[in-house]
């Protein structure tokens, strides 16, 4: 398996196939396992570790109210998955929380990614911020993705935006990580932004 840096896709006929890393981000019981197996075309690879009271300090809100509610709960080291956009782009995706406890392993995957999926919770974004660091000190273009639960969306996106203080330059979309087309299209949205991101880079080294 090949991963090539973000560089200007075109897309058309003549171009040589390319597979590129999307990591897909968030803390557990946010949805990531759910949207890497619901567009995969092959069968997601999960890893799991259960997590211990040694951890408590390194654990995210999710993980902490799981425990306080007596719930046994396990950190997601990493969820594979693959999917084609075209006949000349696939995304393989690698989803991971981010947090403490899982630093140094993103710190490893972010290497070479095109770019990244925020997966949030839309009753409370403000859980999610420690992400956006991790994406900023490595320059990876994001995008956030508020998750649906309960059967309804909850708020606008920009009441999002506004609880995670995002740039108006960062997509912010509703997502179902249950359902293939709104997941496939915040991946293509994610596409989009690293190449808008990318050419921008551009033109200010040039400058």
């Amino acid at each position: 398996m090949v991963f090539v840096a973000p560089g200007p896709y075109r897309g058309d006929a003549a171009s040589e196939p390319v597979t590129l890393k999307v990591l897909v981000a968030g803390d557990l019981g946010v949805g990531k396992t759910t949207l890497v197996g619901s567009v995969s075309e092959i069968g997601p690879l999960r890893t799991e570790e259960v997590l211990t009271e040694t951890g408590r300090p390194l654990d995210g809100p999710e993980r902490r109210r799981g425990r306080e509610a007596g719930g046994r709960a396990a950190t997601v080291v990493v969820d594979f998955g693959r999917i084609t956009l075209s006949e000349t782009l696939t995304l393989c995706l690698l989803g991971t929380p981010v947090g403490a406890r899982s630093r140094s392993l993103w710190d490893e995957l972010v290497r070479g990614a095109l770019g990244a999926v925020l997966l949030v919770d839309p009753r409370r974004p403000e859980d999610h911020t420690g992400a956006i660091g991790h994406f900023e000190r490595h320059a990876v273009p994001y995008v956030v993705a508020a998750n649906r639960f309960g059967g309804a969306d909850h708020g606008p996106t920009e009441e999002v935006r506004a609880a995670l203080d995002l740039g108006r330059g960062v997509p912010v979309l509703r997502c179902d990580a249950r359902e293939r087309d709104s997941v496939r299209r915040v991946l293509l949205s994610v596409v989009e932004h690293a190449l808008l991101v990318g050419a921008a880079r551009r033109r200010d080294a040039l400058a």
